[in-house]
């Protein structure tokens, strides 16, 4: 998808130029991103002013490797999209430049944007929302201190593992018992 640059207003010539994009490219972007809210649990609006490219690069590819989501987003395009789905409440966040980080986690894509905001200060935290809820900077920043969804299913398995593990070994300590007794046994009759 090519956007169009450097349209002249009614096609004369001269310096007004008018930025703008195709009203099909329009529609691809909000089928886009109304695809992205209906299929994602949260949604962190963030700032990116300044950022360079290089700089928006290097946090997609940390946003893929946490299984999130990065998108430089329009403003009026967005709120179009967030009508009807559960961001809804997040219409009011995007004024300025914005782009969203999204995940079905609920974590990590709030883990990754705060780590990079906190090692970039060209990035700002706005808010997020998630289960219609409306979650402040603050907020996003208490939940990206919260174990990722895989971190509690491991720790899950390790807690059910450990009974299963002591139980184990009770039930092998009087085979063994016993065979230390005969070997006992036989080492003394032996000797």
């Amino acid at each position: 998808m090519q956007p169009v640059f450097g349209r002249l207003r009614d096609g004369a010539p001269g310096h007004n130029l008018e930025r703008y994009l195709e009203r099909s490219q329009k529609t691809e972007l909000i089928d886009g991103l109304k695809k992205i809210f209906g299929s994602v649990n949260i949604v962190v609006v963030t700032r990116p002013a300044g950022l360079t490219v290089g700089e928006t690069t290097d946090l997609r590819r940390q946003m893929r490797a946490a299984g999130a989501g990065f998108r430089v987003t329009k403003n009026r395009l967005a709120k179009i999209a967030l009508a009807g789905p559960a961001f809804e409440v997040l219409t009011e966040m995007f004024q300025g430049p914005t782009a969203i980080a999204y995940s079905s986690d609920p974590i990590s894509a709030v883990k990754a944007a705060v780590e990079y905001a906190e090692k970039n200060q060209k990035l700002v935290i706005i808010g997020a929302a998630f289960d219609k809820q409306v979650l402040n900077a603050a907020q996003v920043a208490a939940l990206a201190k919260l174990p990722s969804l895989d971190q509690l299913r491991g720790h899950l398995v390790g807690l059910l593992q450990a009974p299963a593990t002591r139980i184990a070994r009770v039930i092998q300590a009087p085979g063994g018992q016993v065979a230390r007794v005969i070997n006992a046994y036989a080492t003394k009759v032996a000797a």
